[in-house]
């Protein structure tokens, strides 16, 4: 088992569910970035890892001069491998990498409200229902109103726990757009849209409570 997160991210090189996940990602960052108005994109990655999820995308997406892009993560190792991979597409300009605590608004502030958030890996870290409620309210201060939300959420023992994510999204304020199992059928992976309006201050300064470990990650 992994013993940090920098080592949980080399398991994308042989878990099939990791790599089948991360295509889907892809796949919905491509359309948010397609869908999106002419003009500036601003996006921000919750708990980023090594930011392959939208770099791997905007290493030849036509519209990554676009962009603008915060990515936060607190694993100083995977913000490092980010940091290189950003420096050798010629996005350095365009995509800041902050090494801080993903779960703090402060390290949002100035790369809000976003046209596309990027929270993915988070949800199956989160310790019960209330503190995903706490999390989805405080969307609002990062999303702007139809931004699009990414999300990611695993499946064990038998429970389907992204049928859970989707429907607190449906009375929270957001429109599915799409939604897919993995192959394998233990990830899930939604895109909405937030329809609600922005919050120039967070409801809460910390936006969410990370309580998942690598070696035990969901």
């Amino acid at each position: 088992m992994p013993k940090d997160w920098y080592e949980w991210h080399d398991l994308y090189n042989t878990e099939p569910k990791l790599q089948q996940r991360l295509e889907i990602v892809r796949e919905y960052i491509a359309y948010s970035l397609n869908a999106s108005p002419n003009g500036a994109i601003r996006i921000v990655s919750v708990c980023a890892g090594d930011g392959r999820d939208l770099l791997g995308i905007l290493k030849n997406h036509p519209r990554a001069k676009d962009v603008s892009a915060r990515l936060v993560e607190i694993n100083s190792n995977l913000v490092e491998r980010g940091r290189a991979t950003i420096e050798s597409l010629g996005l350095a300009s365009q995509i800041e990498f902050i090494n801080g605590d993903a779960t703090l608004a402060a390290n949002y502030v100035g790369a809000v409200p976003a046209d596309i958030v990027i929270v993915c890996g988070v949800f199956g870290n989160l310790a019960d229902e209330a503190e995903l409620n706490r999390l989805l309210d405080n969307l609002s201060f990062l999303s702007k109103q139809g931004a699009f939300i990414i999300w990611t959420r695993g499946h064990s023992n038998g429970i389907t726990y992204s049928e859970t994510v989707r429907k607190i999204l449906r009375t929270s304020g957001f429109e599915e757009v799409n939604f897919k199992l993995t192959p394998t059928r233990d990830m899930g992976v939604g895109l909405h849209r937030y329809l609600g309006e922005n919050l120039a201050v967070p409801k809460e300064q910390q936006l969410f409570v990370f309580s998942g470990i690598a070696s035990k990650a969901r």
